[in-house]
């Protein structure tokens, strides 16, 4: 039986990365690979010269700057300026604490209870003995969220955005406010009561393998395959434990200023580059299985890469795509207008 001191020692031979998430045996560091390391220091540079002396704008200069990565130290800045979320907290500085100071909803409160041990156990602030651990901020958010929306109140998903965003921000209320953009504005009926944008989404997204991927979706159909199956929780998480730690951020860079046109190019990105692996699948569970297959590996470890071909690499995508009638269901129409540049 293993003793206090003995699990301590464990603890601190973790070896974790930057966001406290635990390495495997082995594993090279992300900024070893590739090179990745020197570009981090030529961006965070550039980026140092960009906001010295002047305020964060949307601009052609700051979007281009933003697909290339926003270094860590001016991730939360940018991230609360360009979704609004800095001026709503400005707007509304007492609100977060009064939302804490609500009267308990027990429903709320446990169902939050429930998926807070759940969230991240492979990193080590979210653990409970962790000094201090971020389970405790975590709980603020979620519940001080289900007080602000009561009408989606708490769904299965929010904890890992609610975490990712804790991370980044180091501050609950920052996070809060995050949360509140991504929900309200970015990805709008995702953790609604029907899911019907999270639903939508992924109808859209069908839409645009069938123009630009048809026999990936040819595949699907002759094996009966729906896409939730598939990519739902790609949508639902925002790509969190679907893809590595450092291009889940890169992608919410682009997220937070470019809106959920975003997801759409991840998702036919992944797509598409595997499309030979794919179509290699000859029943349902083995399309189930590529699907999952083609989140790992080293093109989405390269998050550099990865992102200037998901972001930039799409840039024609959606201009040069057949013409869908998508008139019977408006949320289609919405959906598709995201998507245009």
């Amino acid at each position: 039986m293993e003793t206090v001191e003995q699990c301590s020692e464990q603890e601190r031979n973790i070896r974790t990365d930057q966001y406290g998430f635990v390495q495997s045996a082995g594993s090279v560091p992300r900024e070893q690979v590739s090179g990745y390391g020197s570009v981090l220091k030529r961006r965070a540079i550039k980026w140092r010269k960009l906001l010295q002396g002047s305020r964060v704008e949307r601009s052609l200069k700051m979007k281009r700057y933003i697909r290339k990565g926003i270094p860590n130290e001016y991730r939360s800045l940018i991230w609360m300026t360009v979704s609004g979320a800095q001026a709503q907290m400005e707007k509304n500085p007492a609100y977060y604490k009064k939302l804490l100071e609500m009267e308990e909803d027990s429903r709320l409160v446990d169902a939050v209870k429930t998926d807070i041990n759940r969230t991240f156990p492979d990193n080590v602030h979210f653990r409970k003995n962790a000094n201090p651990s971020l389970q405790d901020a975590l709980f603020n958010i979620l519940v001080a969220y289900g007080n602000h929306n009561k009408t989606i109140g708490y769904c299965q998903g929010m904890n890992f955005i609610a975490g990712y965003l804790l991370i980044v921000t180091k501050d609950e209320e920052k996070a809060f406010w995050l949360l509140d953009a991504l929900i309200a504005k970015i990805v709008p009926d995702f953790y609604s009561p029907t899911m019907i944008g999270l639903k939508t989404d992924q109808e859209v997204l069908s839409q645009l393998v069938k123009m630009k991927v048809p026999a990936v979706a040819a595949l699907m159909e002759k094996h009966n395959v729906m896409w939730t199956l598939v990519v739902g929780r790609w949508f639902i998480c925002l790509f969190i434990d679907i893809l590595p730690v450092e291009t889940v951020l890169r992608i919410w860079d682009c997220l937070f200023y470019e809106g959920s046109k975003i997801t759409f190019r991840v998702a036919l990105t992944l797509i598409k580059y595997h499309q030979a692996s794919i179509l290699e699948a000859n029943n349902f569970p083995a399309v189930c299985e590529k699907f999952k297959e083609i989140t790992r590996g080293a093109v989405v470890q390269d998050c550099h890469v990865f992102m200037q071909v998901g972001t930039l690499g799409q840039e024609q995508l959606y201009s040069q795509s057949a013409p869908h009638d998508f008139s019977l269901c408006p949320r289609y129409t919405v959906s598709c207008n995201k998507i245009k540049l």
